[in-house]
């Protein structure tokens, strides 16, 4: 069974650990990251040249990073990149257009799920009824919960059911009704033959069956869509099957404060230093040292640029906070201080008008991009590893300690000729400082 994992989403409830170029999926929240896991799980189930990502252009280094730390190779060709992100359903049918026919398991990156033996004995169950039924996953609510849809269960089938109808985000009313008439969470996970999705895809949704057509040019024309919503709420050959495994899509903070491990006054803390007094049922994440003092119910989250306190409860309202900075182009929903690229990352240690300082790491191996700017200066120096400069042509190896200077307009670029990650502290001097200026001539990495 070939494995579709859709990793193009941005995760803006998670604000400020998730931001549109590091989202929740990519975040180490736990020893590994959430798309992480998800790959591991598909190998249950997949060979490593029939697992296929779903995601833009953004991300590409991140999957490719994440799978390389794993030790798992899947072919470069693999990573499908959307020309920008139009909900589940187009994901899937250009996923399917590059990876062919055949049966397919669909899992979302982001959220946290245990692959234990019922979990594994669900998929088994899911793939003998993918012959004649589009199959979604179905979980036991622990309670009553407004963030999630439900599936009411009908005709019993071997191993599930058909399903009856599929119920939005309810109220905390109808929330209690659908659990107390054995409804089921909607996990957002599907298995289903390639066949029988198109022929549903045919009748239900025909528009989209332009990205079998045109692949990613087709993203012009067609609109966003869930395949929940255009194709399973219509179709007459779904079925649900009941998973009995943990599961969380980590929707919010309030979510993350519940799989965490807590402290006997319930206080849930990633953190290198906290210090908790007469505080009980936090959530606290934090970097910095921190110190709480008769706070309770709360959500505590700090970033090296960004500070997000609030109830615990309300942590669906994190949304609204991301959308008023979105309208305001800040830069703070976009990028951390610390920003990853293909040959490594940087960390913005301090800027003001005028200067801006950067602590840059290259891998062993990797190299930035030749480029030059237009209306900045660079002053860089070696704090660890070996540095191969080049500027205007001229070729340097620095080491600790020694330093260079690249004057507005030069053609230049950093290389890590070694075996140990190059670290270069820089500062740049200029009237405008934004990422924008760079002329690329050469890149390693296509951009």
């Amino acid at each position: 069974m070939k494995t579709l994992i859709l990793a193009g989403g941005k995760g803006t409830r998670l604000w400020p650990l998730s931001r549109e170029l590091m989202p929740k999926q990519f975040i180490k929240l736990f020893s590994e990251s959430l798309f992480q896991k998800t790959v591991r799980r598909a190998l249950y189930h997949s060979s490593p040249d029939e697992i296929y990502v779903i995601t833009n252009k953004e991300y590409r280094f991140r999957v490719l990073d994440d799978l390389e730390e794993l030790g798992v190779k899947i072919p470069e060709e693999n990573v499908i990149l959307e020309p920008e992100a139009k909900n589940t359903l187009p994901a899937i049918c250009l996923g399917i257009k590059v990876a062919g026919e055949g049966k397919f398991a669909v899992l979302p990156s982001d959220h946290l799920i245990e692959a234990d033996e019922g979990y594994l004995r669900a998929f088994r169950v899911a793939e003998k009824l993918s012959d004649s039924h589009l199959v979604t996953f179905g979980i036991s609510p622990t309670r009553p919960h407004t963030g999630y849809g439900y599936i009411r269960p009908g005709k019993k089938l071997d191993g599930g059911f058909e399903v009856e109808q599929f119920k939005e985000k309810p109220s905390a009313e109808l929330a209690e009704e659908y659990v107390s008439k054995g409804y089921f969470w909607n996990s957002g996970m599907f298995v289903f033959d390639s066949k029988i999705f198109v022929e549903e895809l045919e009748k239900h949704a025909p528009e989209f069956m332009k990205v079998f057509e045109e692949g990613e040019k087709a993203y012009e024309h067609i609109p966003e869509a869930s395949i929940d919503y255009a194709i399973l709420e219509k179709s007459e050959r779904v079925a649900v099957v009941p998973i009995n495994t943990f599961w969380s899509d980590l929707g919010n903070f309030d979510s993350i404060y519940e799989v965490m491990e807590r402290d006997d006054e319930g206080n849930a803390i990633k953190s290198n230093n906290c210090i908790a007094i007469d505080s009980k049922n936090n959530l606290v994440i934090t970097q910095r040292l921190t110190a709480l003092i008769g706070v309770e119910d709360s959500i505590i989250i700090d970033t090296d640029d960004a500070l997000l306190i609030a109830k615990r409860g309300e942590a669906e309202k994190v949304r609204e906070v991301y959308k008023l900075l979105a309208e305001r182009n800040d830069k703070v929903v976009e990028v951390h201080r610390t920003a990853y690229r293909p040959w490594g990352c940087y960390t913005v240690l301090e800027e003001n008008t005028g200067y801006k300082i950067k602590r840059i790491t290259v891998k062993p191996g990797k190299r930035l991009s030749l480029q030059r700017h237009y209306h900045r200066s660079e002053h860089w120096v070696v704090v660890k590893g070996t540095a191969r400069i080049i500027v205007d042509g001229e070729e340097v190896l620095l080491r600790s300690g020694e330093s260079t200077f690249v004057p507005a307009g030069a053609i230049h670029r950093i290389e890590n000729p070694g075996k140990v990650p190059l670290e270069v502290i820089e500062i740049q001097i200029g009237e405008y400082l934004e990422e924008d200026d760079i002329e690329r001539f050469e890149d390693d990495f296509g951009r």
